[in-house]
Order: C-alpha cells, then structure tokens, then sequence
C-alpha cells in the first residue's frame, strides 16, 4: 500500500500549490551564521524568515569578502514581501546583477535560493527532493576531499589525511596536490612533488578505491597535456580542471585516457552551455553554492543529461550546503557522486540536526522530513562563530 505521506505528496497537483501559494507567508528577513572553521575559510550560513516563525536556511560558504555580507542583505531586499514560491522571479530579476557582482554576488543569490525551497518543502510538508520531480535513489554516494584539511602537502602529509577517510568508510578520495604551484619560472619540482603526492595517496588507499585530482587550473595547455599523461598509471576516477579555458580543457579532454571533471565555478545555465557543448569535459561539476541554487543545479544536470553527460555535484563546505545538493542530487538520473569536505573540524556533523551520518562507500540517506529535513544546531553554530 502507498504511504500516507507518498500519497499526500502525490496530491500536491496544481490546484493544491496553487492554494498554498495564495496563502503563503511573506518573507520578512534573513539572519547570517559565520561560522570558524580553518585557514581555507569559514562557513557563512543563511536562515530566511517568513511570517508564522517558519524559516529555511541556505548555504553562502567561500564567498569572496565582506561584499556577500552586503549583496545578501541587498538581494534579499527584493525578495522581502515576496512569498517562498518567487523563485523564478528571483532567478529573472537579480541573476545578471548576481553575475556582475562576481563571486559575491553568485554565492549570495545562491544561498538565497536554497533558503526559499528549504521554505517550500516546509510549507507543503514535503521534502525538497519532493519539488525536483522525485526520489530516483535515497542514498547519495560521497567522495572525501581531503585537500582542504591537509596543512603539510607532501606526499606523508596527504596520506595522513587519506587514512582516515578510508577509515571512515569513503571508497573515493580527492586531493589537489597541484596547489601552491609557483606562478611562472621553472616548475619541474614543485610538479613531480604534486605526482608523488597523488602516488602516494593511491598507495594508501590501494587499486580498488576511487582517487580523484584536481588541478585547480594550475597549468598551461601544453604543461596539462604533459601532466595527464604522466598521470596515467595512478588510475584516476577523474582529472580534474587542469587548465583554464574550454578550449584548453577540450584538447586536454580529448587527450586524456581518463575521465576529465569541472565547471564547479560556473554560475547560470547561460554559462554553463558552452562548456558542455565545447566539450570541455565528461562529467560536469556545478556547485549549489556558485550555479545560482538548487533550481540551477537541476537545470545544467539535466542540460548534461541531454548530451550524455555524468553530473557530479562539486561542494566542499557545509553540512547545510551538502544537504541542500543531495537533495537535486537525489532527484538526477544522471547523478554520479557528491563532494564532501573531509576532516576540517572534528564536529562538522554536529552542526545540523539530525547529524550528518555516512554509512560505508561514503554513502548519505538524504531525509523524507519536509524542506531540507535539517536544522542548525544553535549551540553548536554559537560556540564556534566568528567574532566581528
């Protein structure tokens, strides 16, 4: 027999969200929880409250500067008075302004977005992935970044970091042993320390699990045809982003014995059409926290769809983020895997509620409770918050 809650979600057809769009609360101001992590950045949380008390939180983690602080506030002056149903008029008024206002501007619309559909669930009692065309598989496989936590980078440094990953239970790991390169002159050393580092990882982590690398644009086009090649024998999952530019990434693509992956800092599904019909690379990247939301999400995946592309959600920041992803992420018949940033703080999955669980093979269920299905712990985001 159906659900209770399946069926009542199968109600919601066009007169029902029609009626709970009418009757909708207004939204009347945001809150920003800066929260402490380490020397890569901090976490920037955003909660949106509408009338009733109800509210829905978002992620704008890494943005730029101050300035996301500012365009959030101003951004979200468009939205006040509004209901949690605006979100194409949102996308239709503020995604250019969004876009000039360069990563700021990304990141705070984005985290805006996220926070209306976090509403949207919570006010029809279901949950996001519910809003997206529905549940295709509950459990999302993870990959572990562990570049973000890793201080010494060299190879005993990475594969330190790798260790407890494979502990943990994540049957892929990525890195970026490529950063820090130095701009300009020779190279040579700084380039085979980033190989050694990834052998080194691959070694730790045996033949059977997933290593990913990520080259973070660090190269020229003839130095990132070198490198691919010389990374062949390491088995890559995926090389990813090794140089600027789509024509670049195309050659390198078409080079390549391995997959390529990226487009993790593109915004808009305007921007992202090139990239995928340039060829740049086999498996898209965009990121809930830079793509412009969720909403945005779901459209470049289905635009990659549609050329036989993998998507694989990029996102290294916070619990809120992560959710907010798995929930499109869930919804996406061409869903790969979804990013998580490894090892930053020892009580990352205490700061929602219920805390982030992974079972092995890095897998997450993501939650049947309406909107995302999480809150942030207050005590939690209070004991580690940024003091202006």
């Amino acid at each position: 027999m159906i659900e209770r809650r399946q069926f009542l979600t199968s109600l919601l057809g066009g007169a029902a969200i029609a009626r709970a769009q009418r009757q909708a609360p207004l939204l009347e101001s945001i809150e920003v929880l800066h929260v402490r992590v380490n020397h890569r950045g901090n976490w920037l949380l955003v909660r949106m409250k509408a009338g009733g008390g109800v509210t829905g939180i978002g992620d704008a983690s890494h943005g730029v500067d101050e300035q996301t602080l500012s365009l959030l506030e101003k951004y979200f002056s468009w939205l006040k008075g509004q209901t949690p149903f605006s979100v194409e008029p949102y996308r239709r008024a503020l995604m250019k302004q969004a876009e000039s206002d360069g990563r700021s501007g990304t990141v705070a619309f984005s985290a805006l977005e996220q926070c209306l559909y976090d509403l949207q669930g919570k006010l029809l009692g279901v949950p996001c992935w519910a809003l997206f065309g529905g549940q295709l598989q509950p459990w999302i496989r993870h990959y572990a970044n562990i570049n973000r936590a890793t201080v010494d980078r060299s190879p005993e440094g990475f594969s330190k970091l790798a260790e407890p990953a494979v502990a943990a239970g994540f049957d892929a790991i990525k890195m970026a042993s490529f950063d820090g390169l130095p701009k300009g002159g020779k190279r040579t050393a700084a380039t085979q320390l980033g190989i050694d580092c990834a052998a080194a990882v691959r070694k730790t982590i045996g033949p059977q699990r997933a290593l990913l690398l990520d080259g973070h644009s660090n190269f020229t086009l003839e130095e990132a045809l070198d490198v691919t090649r010389r990374l062949e024998p390491l088995n890559l999952f995926w090389w990813e982003e090794a140089t600027p530019g789509i024509a670049n990434l195309a050659a390198v693509n078409k080079a390549a014995k391995m997959p390529t992956a990226g487009g993790e800092s593109i915004f808009g599904l305007h921007n992202y059409y090139p990239y995928i019909a340039g060829g740049a690379v086999d498996i898209v990247m965009p990121d809930v926290k830079y793509c412009g939301g969720m909403l945005e999400l779901k459209k470049i995946s289905a635009m990659a769809e549609g050329a036989g592309l993998p998507s694989s959600p990029h996102g290294p920041a916070s619990p809120v983020g992560n959710m907010a992803a798995a929930q499109v992420a869930t919804t996406l018949p061409n869903f790969q895997i979804l990013e998580l940033g490894f090892g930053e703080v020892p009580w990352r999955a205490e700061l929602i509620d219920p805390p982030e669980a992974f079972e092995k093979g890095g897998l997450l269920k993501v939650p049947d409770q309406p909107g995302l299905g999480i809150t942030i712990n207050e005590k939690l985001a209070k004991a580690f918050a940024v003091v202006a």
